[in-house]
């Protein structure tokens, strides 16, 4: 049907699906939705608006809306244990700044990690809204472990007196307990929000800290290690389910996107199978075996490795910025961001690191041995920067192997990647 309609946007989907299989996804936000969430967030629900929440709209109709919202709901309590969920939430960056709406009253003070350091646009950065409507002051890492340093935290909390702390990174390779921030929270009457955008899917797999039983609210992306649609859900005590409600709608956001809600289901019920569980345990074997192989191509990784699914190489010594180093590797058909370090001079713009991730490669099946030679072929390619012959070489290397591990043996649409 769309090649009849459309047949330039069908070409240009076309040309991405083909990228997509034939280059390796080393992005840590990216992952590939099953075929089944593909599915469902291409339904009719596309179709309805339905402002409100169950048995509460605005509009008529919504009788098998307010189904589907109300199963995506048990499935996240079920999965997560939160006492309140809402699945309406767009996108993360929605999520966090309906938070601030629900907890904070305007100039209120919210602590967050330097966006330089490993933070996200949404946890204050210049010139965001949070910023424009709140009162942002950081903590950083530790400048000799590139962890963080509690007592730092605890010391710039104790001044700064903040009505909200964020703990969540976007960057840091290392698991976060929680158990510390709430006693942090708690000396300075703030409320603790963990934003879990990257790990929420390496939470339901059991391999990460949970942060439900610490934080007064989660914030989490369903893209991303939850194999889900680009959406975002909130969880939270209910104490404050009401207010967090009411900032989602009508506070930032109008009509939801029911598809999307839908799709969201798929993926929380395809999260709690017993499959589900070996795929994260997959992804943090498969980072830290791509870190050791790294290592031992000679690079620097930021806090000298990694237990959770990404990794962040510090190039600082290799006289190649992080912008350079993504052009080059993308050349051989291997995709990673450019990514600041701790304390980097370099501009974000430039950079001095790259940032890789494992979730991707592990839904397409690959395993620590691929690990190994996709860390061999990065270090041929970055230690040789000037051999243009070395990136063609590894782009047919990459194109094979990628053969092997096909991201859908057949497009949800009906396209088949053979043809």
């Amino acid at each position: 049907m769309l090649a009849r309609v459309d047949s330039e946007i069908e070409g240009l989907i076309m040309r991405e699906l083909h990228r997509q299989q034939n280059t390796l996804m080393l992005i840590p936000s990216e992952n590939y939705a099953s075929p089944a969430v593909l599915e469902a967030q291409s339904c009719v629900f596309n179709n309805k608006y339905a402002e409100g929440y169950i048995a509460n709209r605005y509009y008529q109709g919504c009788r098998w809306v307010d189904e589907v919202e109300k199963i995506c709901i048990e499935r996240a309590k079920k999965l997560f244990g939160a006492e309140h969920i809402n699945v309406q939430t767009h996108s993360g960056t929605g999520a966090n700044i309906a938070c601030y709406q629900a907890l904070l009253q305007p100039k209120d003070k919210i602590l967050s990690l330097d966006l330089r350091q490993g933070g996200h646009l949404s946890h204050g950065k210049e010139g965001s809204l949070p910023f424009n409507f709140y009162t942002i002051v950081n903590y950083g890492l530790s400048r000799k472990t590139e962890l963080f340093d509690l007592e730092e935290v605890r010391r710039v909390a104790k001044k700064e007196n903040p009505r909200l702390i964020i703990v969540g990174t976007s960057s840091y390779p290392r698991k976060i307990e929680f158990g510390p921030w709430r006693e942090i929270a708690d000396e300075v009457g703030a409320y603790l929000m963990a934003d879990m955008a990257h790990t929420i899917g390496l939470i339901a797999g059991k391999v990460y800290p949970d942060p439900v039983p610490y934080a007064d609210v989660v914030t989490a992306t369903t893209q991303k290690t939850l194999r889900g649609p680009r959406g975002a859900f909130i969880m939270c005590r209910k104490e404050i389910a009401d207010r967090i409600d009411r900032a989602v709608f009508p506070g930032t956001q109008g009509g939801p996107f029911i598809h999307i809600i839908a799709a969201k289901a798929v993926c929380f019920k395809e999260a709690m199978d017993s499959s589900f569980k070996n795929y994260a345990h997959q992804i943090i074997t498969n980072s830290r075996f791509l870190a050791d192989g790294l290592m031992e191509e000679g690079f620097k990784l930021v806090t000298g490795g990694t237990d959770t699914h990404l990794i962040l190489v510090d190039l600082s010594s290799k006289k190649i910025t992080g912008r350079q180093a993504a052009l080059l590797l993308e050349e051989a058909g291997i995709v990673v961001n450019k990514n600041c370090i701790p304390f980097d001079p370099l501009p974000p713009s430039i950079t001095s690191g790259i940032r890789l991730g494992t979730p991707a490669l592990t839904t397409r099946g690959m395993r620590e041995s691929e690990m190994k030679l996709i860390a061999h072929w990065i270090g041929q390619i970055l230690n040789n920067p000037q051999k243009g012959r070395i990136r063609s070489k590894i782009k047919l290397q990459v194109e094979d192997l990628c053969h092997s591990f096909p991201i859908y043996e057949t497009y949800p649409a009906g396209y088949c990647y053979n043809s």
